[in-house]
């Protein structure tokens, strides 16, 4: 589930590109680098469990909301990221994407985290999600 930041893309913001063969893989990948550019998860404990449930019509938007979300709880419950896992499924009922993540980590101690970037949003600048031919990519610039 590999990720690479990219630096020649936005100047005075962080890109990350994130791959993954399924939309699960791609969505825990994606969380990750946002988690990464925010604090060492090394340094995070697992003390605090998160489940988040989002539903969207558009993949894209889906990501944008779970990569919001983790923001937000950095700015509301000052709490940071070691893990997470996510499963998306498609319901043709509704014609939807379905997320279910389960997030792992603990509130921001600065004299035991090695913190990283103050991720102010996540950008829908140079933002997609699409289909590769070795499953799936996503592009996100966050504010920094």
């Amino acid at each position: 589930m590999p990720y690479k930041f990219l630096s020649n893309i936005a100047i005075a913001d962080l890109a990350f590109e994130a791959t993954g063969k399924s939309l699960g893989e791609l969505f825990t990948t994606a969380a990750r680098a946002v988690s990464e550019s925010m604090v060492n998860s090394k340094t995070v404990a697992k003390k605090v469990k998160r489940t988040l449930k989002l539903e969207n019509k558009e993949i894209d938007k889906l990501l944008f909301e779970l990569l919001e979300e983790i923001v937000f709880l950095k700015d509301s419950e000052q709490l940071v990221f070691k893990t997470t896992k996510a499963k998306v499924n498609q319901n043709k009922k509704t014609n939807s994407y379905e997320l279910q993540a389960t997030l792992e980590g603990e509130k921001i101690n600065p004299e035991r985290h090695e913190l990283h970037n103050d991720i102010k949003a996540i950008t829908y600048h140079m933002f997609y999600v699409k289909k590769t031919l070795k499953g799936w990519k996503a592009r996100v610039v966050v504010d920094v």
